[in-house]
């Protein structure tokens, strides 16, 4: 054989076997990957191996984070301190003694400063911005705010107007005033589901209106909206009895509650009665009041209104200078049955001076 033949027929058998190792491989990677027969194991998580994308650590903090952070510290410490400084105010002091405390220091912050352009001048400066200007100003819109704030809630609190009556005519200068309650005074209302709401007169009401109506200028001051009062008096009061009639807008709001004010009537305390069956909880005149029974519409027998009139005519026609005195000497008894008593120890003690007066004569 010729030495060519040789070399071909052993480059046939070396191609041969390296085609038949590769084709191995493959199958041996194909079986790997879709038959799992021997799957690669992962590293566990916590290696710092399986983490290659990992941020390195941040470096430590600068010191000027540290010291703007003391800044903001600083900042929020101050604005709480100022907000716990105007609550306390708010609530321990008026205006006006907000005011006065602290017009002394206002007038501190407008004191001028040489106009120099040193340094020093220029520190003095600041400082003094710091430390006086700028809380004198703090104060002076804080002052302002109350204000404002307080004259909105006025308008809900107070009685909307210091004079909630008319003047009284010249002829009536010495006539007394007879304020009078609307619920369980004059009536009393009540709401049952079968009927809704109702509003029962009490016993003895119309004749009570219209004997006084020649005495007092009567007046109806009640709790309740207008839109209430009106309705009732109208029902109530067809011979038009009642002269003047005041709702909830003319009661001064105080701690959840309506109290009337007979200060803001225009009238002379010394010549106004109040009658209520809850005179001495809901007036801030107490020497003024006359406490009498709540009524309700079981009470069909009630006789308080009419056992009133002789004391109240009385009362009336003899037109005391002050009537406070009056009612005190009344105070914690029944007015009716104590009136009747006094009226029967003056008859007796008139009869006695007669008799002495006969007997001195003879």
């Amino acid at each position: 054989m010729s030495l060519s033949i040789l070399r071909s027929r052993l480059c046939r058998r070396l191609c041969k076997s390296t085609a038949i190792k590769n084709f191995d491989n493959k199958n041996t990677i194909l079986s790997r990957r879709f038959f799992c027969t021997n799957p690669p194991k992962e590293p566990p998580l916590s290696s710092a191996s399986s983490q290659p994308n990992e941020a390195p650590p941040s470096s430590p903090p600068r010191k000027s984070n540290a010291f703007f952070s003391a800044i903001k510290f600083g900042l929020a410490t101050a604005v709480t301190g100022v907000a716990a400084s105007a609550g306390y105010a708010t609530y321990a002091y008026t205006v006006e003694e907000v005011d006065e405390k602290t017009k002394a220091f206002r007038d501190s912050a407008n004191q001028p400063i040489e106009d120099d352009e040193s340094i020093i001048n220029k520190l003095q400066s600041s400082v003094h911005y710091a430390a006086v200007v700028g809380p004198a100003k703090a104060i002076e819109l804080y002052l302002e705010w109350r204000r404002s704030i307080e004259d909105q809630l006025q308008a809900f609190t107070e009685p909307l107007s210091d004079k909630l009556l008319p003047d009284l005519p010249p002829g009536m200068q010495n006539v007394l005033t007879l304020v009078v309650d609307l619920n369980e005074t004059l009536v009393y209302s009540d709401w049952k589901r079968e009927r809704g709401w109702r509003t029962f007169k009490r016993p003895g009401v119309d004749a009570f209106l219209e004997h006084l109506a020649q005495f007092y200028e009567i007046v109806v001051y009640s709790d309740n909206l207008s839109m209430y009062v009106d309705p009732v008096l109208d029902r109530l009061d067809e011979k038009h009895c009642i002269a003047h009639r005041l709702s909830r807008a003319a009661t001064r709001y105080d701690d959840g509650k309506h109290y009337r004010d007979l200060t803001k009537l225009n009238r002379d305390p010394a010549k106004v009665i109040y009658l209520s069956g809850h005179a001495l909880e809901s007036c801030l005149q107490a020497d003024n009041c006359v406490q009498i029974k709540p009524w309700t519409s079981d009470d069909l027998d009630d006789t308080t209104l009419l056992d009133l009139l002789p004391f109240l005519e009385f009362v009336a026609q003899s037109r005391p200078n002050d009537i406070r005195p009056v009612l005190a000497s009344y105070k914690g008894r029944d007015i009716p049955k104590e009136f009747i008593e006094r009226s029967k120890e003056h008859k007796r003690r008139m009869q006695e001076q007669k008799q002495q007066g006969r007997f001195w004569r003879r």
